[in-house]
């Protein structure tokens, strides 16, 4: 059994990808060109939003917009304690200083009632990540950016076409993000990333930054960062089976969910009211987990911790001198969260083996429940 098997995605759709790849050969169209700009226009159309400006991976999206939205030495950023590094390192490379809120008991992502707490006069912005596929409560943070003058970047990474009352993620702030890493719900074949934005500045700063400031007539320094040909062709081919795959995944979600119910101490996934979840990742939560984790291993059963510390705690934010304390429901969570397998090509059968797996470990009286 696989945690994501990507191989089988490529198999369901494999003359279609074969053809896109030998179309870019044959056009020697490996940077920029008409599979980039055919994406771009695609991807933003499928959003809602006017632009779409591509680049090398999801990381450098988030450097490119802040820079974009004019970020100087010194200036504080708010983001959640819970999420890969990336939404915090580029605020530090960017020039600005990070500041972490806890998050929320439900839903994961940062919680919009402690974010008021953390702004300063040096607060420029806040960027909320849709953690998991689950959107985050932005109707909360946009009042509070409105409020204190802050732009808002959606760090969607994890939550292509999820829906929060109605919008697509990704539509509501300034700009947004995306990573097309391969494991992710639309995902590459290597590295790539975009940005969006309804904002004619930002887009057009982003575009000549993330290309050495303008091919040909350099109007600022830039950066490398750009998607190729290859991945290009690769991401217009899958957007037209997103839909479906979205849909997959949470019709797996609901079967973890029917056949998981009162099963030990298991919290399932929630969701947000008015939202859709899009399940990048599913994460349960149980006192148990290194054991039960343990347990599954041994049958041959893969899990995930996504993820393991809440990001304040890691030695690489010592300066900030923050403990657990400071953070107590991202710390709770980061001891009792596991990702089961989850992928629109998982069957029924396989969810089957891993619940069975699960069940067996929680009625075995010697375990601890």
């Amino acid at each position: 059994m696989h945690f994501v098997d990507l191989y089988a995605q490529y198999l369901s759709i494999k003359p279609e990808i074969d053809d896109a790849i030998a179309s870019v050969i044959a056009q020697s169209a490996f940077v920029r060109g008409p599979h980039v700009d055919g994406f771009e226009i695609d991807f933003a159309k499928k959003l809602g939003v006017k632009y779409c400006v591509s680049c090398a991976n999801g990381t450098d999206a988030i450097y490119i917009v802040m820079k974009a939205l004019g970020i100087q030495p010194g200036d504080e950023v708010i983001t959640t304690a819970h999420s890969w590094i990336a939404t915090s390192e580029t605020v530090t490379q960017a020039g600005g200083k990070v500041v972490f809120c806890d998050t929320e008991a439900d839903y994961f992502n940062v919680d919009p009632a402690q974010i008021e707490a953390k702004i300063t006069p040096r607060t420029r912005g806040i960027i909320p990540v849709h953690l998991y596929g689950q959107p985050a409560d932005m109707d909360p943070i946009l009042e509070i950016a409105r409020r204190h003058n802050l732009w808002v970047i959606e760090d969607c990474a994890q939550a292509h076409l999820a829906m929060y009352k109605g919008r697509n993620v990704g539509t509501m702030g300034d700009a947004a993000t995306f990573s097309f890493y391969p494991g992710k719900n639309l995902g590459a074949m290597g590295d790539a990333g975009a940005l969006v934005t309804n904002r004619d500045d930002i887009a057009e700063f982003s575009a000549l930054f993330a290309r050495h400031g303008g091919k040909g007539n350099h109007v600022m320094e830039g950066i490398n960062s750009r998607l190729d040909g290859l991945q290009a062709a690769i991401l217009n081919v899958k957007l037209r089976h997103l839909d479906k795959w979205t849909a997959a995944r949470q019709s797996r979600a609901a079967v973890y969910d029917r056949l998981l119910a009162n099963v030990g101490d298991l919290i399932l996934p929630s969701r947000r009211e008015r939202s859709s979840h899009v399940f990048h990742l599913y994460v349960i939560r149980t006192a148990h987990r290194e054991a039960l984790r343990d347990w599954l291993a041994e049958r041959s059963i893969p899990t995930v911790i996504n993820y393991p510390r809440p990001l304040p705690l890691y030695q690489a934010y010592d300066y900030l001198a923050h403990t657990a304390a400071d953070f107590p429901v991202a710390s709770l969570h980061a001891k009792q969260i596991l990702s089961l397998p989850i992928y629109p090509e998982l069957t029924d059968f396989e969810i089957g083996t891993v619940v069975d797996a699960i069940k067996s470990y929680f009625s075995i009286p010697a375990n601890p429940r």
